[in-house]
C-alpha cells in the first residue's frame, strides 16, 4: 500500500477520543500480521482502547521508536467542505480528520514496513501507536510501562507531530486541574447565613490570575517558546441554582502550562497555600461544612532540554536542521524522556492545520515526511 492509501484507510476510523481506537488498532496489527510483524497491545482499564508496539529488525538491541497517537479531536461544531472521516484531495491538499494531526506520521512509518524488511537494519525501528493523547497522553505511560528492558529496551524516540520537520528539543508541561468549592444555600435576602460557592470560586480565579500576572513577570524570551513564560487558563466554570439563591456549588476547571524549568508542584501549591491560609478560613467562620477541592486531572511532563541529545543528533541529521525549535503543545516526548529514553517532537506538517476544520496536510509536506523518513531508514540500515 502506498502511503497515502494508509492515510486514507487511517483517516476513514472515527477514532474521536470519546470512542474507541480499537477498529483502528485492529486494522494495523493485521497490517503487520501480513508481514510476518508481531503487535503487541496494552489497554486502558475499559479495555475499549489500545496502545500498539511493534519492532521492526532484531528484537534483541535497542532502536529507535516512531511515536504517534491514534485519537483525533471531535469535528462537531466545525464547518467541513468535505466529510472529515474520508480522505479527499483538493489543491494539492489531502484533507481529514487526523490528516496532519497525526495519522499523516503513522501512514509513513506503516508504508516503510515492507522497505525496511527488505533490509538488514543495523537498528531496529519500532512502532508506537497510543490512545488519548489529546484529552491528557493518557495511552503513552501504559505503552512506555509494556516496553521491553535490558538491551532490547529503545534507544530513543521521534514523536512525528506536525513541526514542519523542525527539530522541537523542549516541550511545556500541561497541567489540567478541576476545583470543586462547597458553600452553604440561603435565601439571597440573608447574605450572612450562606456561603457563596461561586464567590468563593471568583476568590479563587482571581488568585490564578495574579499568579498568572506573576508568571508572565518571569517571561523567559530566550526559552524559544510562544509566549515565554508559563501559562494560565481558566476554561470551564458552573454553579448556583437560581438567582435568589445563595449557591452551595461551584465547580471550574483550569490548567496551567508550565516551562520546563518551572516545578509544577510549587505553581499548584501556590494556589492551594491561598486557599488553605486565606480562603477557607474565611468561609468556615461562617459555616463549617464550607470546602474546597483541588485535583490534578492531567499532568503531562515537559520536554526538558538535554546538551548532547542522541535523539535530537539524529533528527538534526535527517532533516538537514541547523538549530532547533520548541512546541507549546503537549505530546508524549517527556513521558519517554521521564523512562530515560531520549526523545524529540519532530512531524511533517504544519500545527496550524491541527484541530481546524478541513484539516489538511499538504502533498509537498507528505512527501517530505515520507524522504525524512527514508532517510532514517537508510541510517538503520547503516548505508547512510
Amino acid at each position: 500500500m502506498t502511503p497515502r492509501q494508509i492515510l486514507e484507510r487511517l483517516v476513514g476510523f472515527d477514532t474521536v477520543s470519546s470512542k474507541s481506537n480499537l477498529a483502528l488498532i485492529d486494522w494495523v496489527a493485521d497490517y503487520l500480521d501480513g508481514y510476518g510483524i508481531e503487535a503487541r497491545l496494552t489497554s486502558d482499564a475499559s479495555g475499549a482502547k489500545a496502545n500498539l508496539f511493534a519492532t521492526i529488525g532484531r528484537p534483541d538491541r535497542g532502536g529507535v521508536i516512531l511515536s504517534g497517537h491514534t485519537d483525533v479531536v471531535p469535528v462537531e461544531g466545525q464547518e467541513w467542505h468535505s466529510d472529515p472521516f474520508r480522505l479527499s484531495e483538493r489543491a494539492d491538499r489531502l484533507y481529514g480528520r487526523g490528516a496532519v494531526d497525526m495519522k499523516g506520521f503513522i501512514a509513513l512509518a506503516l508504508a516503510l514496513v515492507p522497505r525496511a524488511l527488505e533490509r538488514s537494519l543495523a537498528t531496529p525501528l519500532h512502532l508506537a501507536l497510543s490512545f488519548d493523547e489529546e484529552i491528557g497522553c493518557l495511552g503513552a505511560p501504559v505503552l512506555i510501562r509494556g516496553l521491553p528492558e535490558g538491551v532490547a529496551r529503545p534507544r530513543l524516540a521521534i514523536v512525528g507531530e506536525p513541526t514542519d520537520l523542525g527539530v522541537a528539543n523542549a516541550q511545556k508541561g500541561c497541567n489540567f486541574l478541576r476545583t470543586r468549592v462547597t458553600g452553604v444555600e440561603a435565601h439571597s435576602s440573608l447574605s450572612d447565613a450562606g456561603v457563596n460557592a461561586i464567590s468563593a470560586a471568583a476568590e479563587i480565579i482571581g488568585e490564578i490570575g495574579r499568579a498568572a500576572r506573576e508568571a508572565r513577570g518571569r517571561a523567559r524570551p530566550d526559552s524559544g517558546f510562544d509566549p515565554p513564560f508559563t501559562s494560565f487558563n481558566v476554561g470551564r466554570i458552573e454553579g448556583g441554582n437560581a438567582f435568589n439563591i445563595i449557591p452551595r456549588h461551584c465547580e471550574f476547571l483550569w490548567e496551567f502550562r508550565n516551562l520546563p524549568e518551572e516545578d509544577p508542584a510549587a505553581i499548584e501549591g501556590r494556589i492551594r497555600d491561598f486557599v488553605e491560609r486565606e480562603l477557607l478560613p474565611k468561609m468556615r467562620e461562617r459555616h463549617s461544612q464550607s470546602g474546597v477541592e483541588t485535583e490534578m486531572v492531567v499532568a503531562v511532563p515537559p520536554l526538558v532540554p538535554v546538551a548532547d541529545c542522541p535523539a535530537q543528533r539524529l533528527a538534526r541529521r535527517l532533516t538537514g536542521a541547523d538549530r532547533v525549535t520548541t512546541v507549546a503543545f503537549a505530546t508524549e516526548a517527556g513521558h519517554f524522556q521521564r523512562a530515560g529514553i531520549p526523545a524529540i517532537v519532530c512531524g511533517p506538517g504544519s500545527i496550524r492545520q491541527a484541530h481546524q476544520p478541513d484539516e489538511f496536510i499538504a502533498l509537498e509536506a507528505f512527501a517530505a515526511g515520507e524522504a525524512y523518513l527514508e532517510r532514517l531508514l537508510d541510517w538503520a540500515s547503516g548505508s547512510a
